[in-house]
C-alpha cells in the first residue's frame, strides 16, 4: 500500500513539475486543430440548372431562361437536369419559379398527346383561376358548363379528361364576354379529349361559364 502511495506521489510531483510544458503542448494541439479545421476545403457542391426567372407552363426554354445553382450532396432533387443542352428547346409542362431546379417532370417528353391515342389537345379557359392553380398535369377533371342567364341547367361537357398541360401560372387573365356577360380573369388548362368533346368545349366556351372539378 505504501509503495502505491509513494508511486502516486512521484507521478503527482512529476506532473506538477512539468505542468507548464504540458499546458503548452495542449495549447499547441488546440491551435493546430483549429487551423486544420479553418483550412479544410468546403463541402463539395453539385451544380444544378435552375430557372433564372419565373417561367410559365407551355414555354420553350432558352439558355437565358436558365442559370446554375450549387446544392449540397443529398439535397439535389430527383430528376434534376445539369446540362443546358438537355433542356434548351424543351417545353415546360407546368410553371417553374425563379431559382427552382429544373427536373425531368417539368419538361415535356415528345408530344402532349403521347399516351392518349385518338385524342386531341383542347385548351379550355376556366373562369376561376384559383381552381386551375390547384391542378397538376396528370389530374383527371370534369368540365362543367353553367348558363350565366340561368336559362338551362349546368351540364358536364367533358368527363374525367386528363390534364396534359397548364400553360399559365394560375394568375393569367382573359377578359371578354361569355354568353353576353363580362367574363372575369381565368386560367388555362389543356385537356386530352375526343374530337367531338373538343367541339362541345369550344361551343360552351363562347356561351357558358366553365368550371373544373377534380375527379379520381
Amino acid at each position: 500500500m505504501n509503495r502505491v502511495s509513494s508511486s502516486l506521489s512521484r507521478v503527482r510531483r512529476a506532473v506538477l513539475a512539468r505542468r507548464r510544458l504540458l499546458a503548452g503542448v495542449l495549447v499547441a494541439v488546440a491551435v493546430a486543430a483549429g487551423l486544420q479545421a479553418a483550412s479544410a476545403p468546403p463541402p463539395r457542391r453539385v451544380p444544378v440548372l435552375v430557372a433564372a426567372h419565373d417561367v410559365a407552363g407551355g414555354v420553350v426554354l432558352h439558355a437565358d431562361d436558365l442559370t446554375r445553382a450549387r446544392f449540397a450532396p443529398g439535397t439535389v432533387p430527383d430528376g434534376a437536369v445539369r446540362r443546358t443542352s438537355a433542356v434548351e428547346g424543351r417545353v415546360t409542362t407546368t410553371p417553374v419559379r425563379a431559382g427552382e431546379p429544373v427536373t425531368d417532370v417539368r419538361l415535356l417528353r415528345g408530344s402532349l398527346l403521347d399516351g392518349y391515342p385518338g385524342a386531341v389537345a383542347a385548351p379550355v379557359r376556366i373562369a376561376d383561376a384559383g381552381a386551375v392553380g390547384l391542378l397538376r398535369v396528370g389530374d383527371r377533371v370534369d368540365i362543367l358548363a353553367a348558363d350565366p342567364r340561368g336559362e338551362s341547367e349546368t351540364r358536364v361537357v367533358a368527363a374525367r379528361a386528363p390534364v396534359i398541360a397548364l400553360p399559365g401560372d394560375g394568375r393569367d387573365s382573359a377578359s371578354g364576354t361569355v354568353g353576353g356577360v363580362g367574363a372575369s380573369a381565368g386560367g388555362l388548362v389543356v385537356l386530352a379529349v375526343p374530337a367531338d368533346t373538343a367541339r362541345e368545349l369550344a361551343a360552351a366556351a363562347v356561351q357558358d361559364y366553365l368550371s373544373v372539378v377534380l375527379t379520381q
